[in-house]
């Protein structure tokens, strides 16, 4: 006795989940879905988790690709600010620390250990509280993303404060653990001010354009931003260090200065990072590969935990 239900053969051309009958898996289907008529959707377009379903061909037996986009809960202002300023006085008393040490101990550190100090204390950073706050830590890349409109206008004002705020109390902690090796960790020039300022801008320049590229490029690996930019940092002490201190953020001259009543050509300091910094994030904007045209139901994930919030 045969069943009154057959397998029929698997189509020869691909089926979407969204066409009538269509099995759910390569390979199989029931009658039952269509038995009277009926056509039913695949589950997995009526979960609005899922953004998109594709086409896949069955004879193969590969599953449809799937994203799920999910968007995270708002952060408080005050959490961003508080991650802002913890981040930022780590970064100016590791910094400035090593280089007082370096003096201290009559250049035992060297160059290289100093450069070291802040590339690793950037990276840490930026892997620690990137997610919370961005983990801006320079006032020049807070008004780049906000020139850029990845970071809103009225959270600028904010932001610099926190950093000023935590500079400033990380070279008085400084001064006082260190007393009197503080001017070690003075940033100041030992070239004329015209090519302090081209140094400053350039590198500047180069830390702007790494950090638009692993905050904004969706297609840039952004698991390894930490590094990327831990590793700029380090490269641009290693070049500008022995001429400038490789400042390329003005908390980091701004707060030892205070702590030492040293302004020596601050103006250098204070100007040259933030144009630097405004022309990578511009230079790295009109380089960058278009995204390709996509499906009106495809959404491409933001990278929401890293420099912008």
């Amino acid at each position: 006795m045969q069943d009154n239900e057959e397998i029929k053969s698997v189509p020869s051309t691909p089926a979407t989940p969204a066409t009538p009958g269509a099995p759910l898996f390569g390979g199989f289907r029931s009658e039952r879905n269509h038995n009277n008529g009926i056509s039913k959707k695949s589950l997995l377009n009526s979960c609005k988790c899922f953004s998109s379903v594709q086409d896949w061909t069955l004879e193969d037996g590969a599953l449809p690709k799937v994203s799920c986009s999910l968007i995270p809960p708002p952060i408080p202002l005050a959490r961003k600010v508080g991650a802002e300023f913890i981040g930022t006085f780590i970064l100016m008393f590791a910094g400035t620390a090593a280089a007082i040490v370096n003096q201290k101990t009559n250049g035992s550190e060297s160059l290289i250990g100093c450069a070291a100090t802040t590339g690793l204390a950037v990276m840490a950073i930026k892997l620690s509280t990137g997610h919370i706050s961005g983990a801006h830590l320079n006032p020049a890349v807070t008004i780049s993303f906000a020139a850029l409109k990845h970071f809103p206008w009225k959270n600028v004002p904010t932001y610099i404060g926190a950093q000023v705020l935590a500079s400033i109390c990380a070279s008085f902690a400084l001064k006082w653990i260190y007393h009197p090796f503080m001017n070690g960790g003075v940033t100041v020039s030992t070239v004329g001010n015209a090519q302090a300022f081209a140094l400053e801008f350039i590198i500047s320049f180069n830390l702007m354009f790494v950090v638009t590229a692993v905050a904004t490029d969706t297609r840039a690996v952004g698991e390894l931003a930490g590094i990327a930019v831990g590793a700029t940092v380090m490269l641009n002490i290693l070049i500008a260090g022995p001429a400038t201190g490789g400042s390329m953020n003005l908390v980091r001259t701004l707060g030892p200065a205070i702590a030492t009543n040293n302004y020596k050509a601050i103006w250098v300091y204070l100007i040259a990072p933030i144009l630097g910094a405004l022309g990578g994030a511009g230079a790295y904007t009109s380089v960058k590969l278009p995204h390709e045209h996509q499906n009106s139901h495809t959404k491409v994930p933001s990278n929401p935990g890293s420099f912008r919030m």
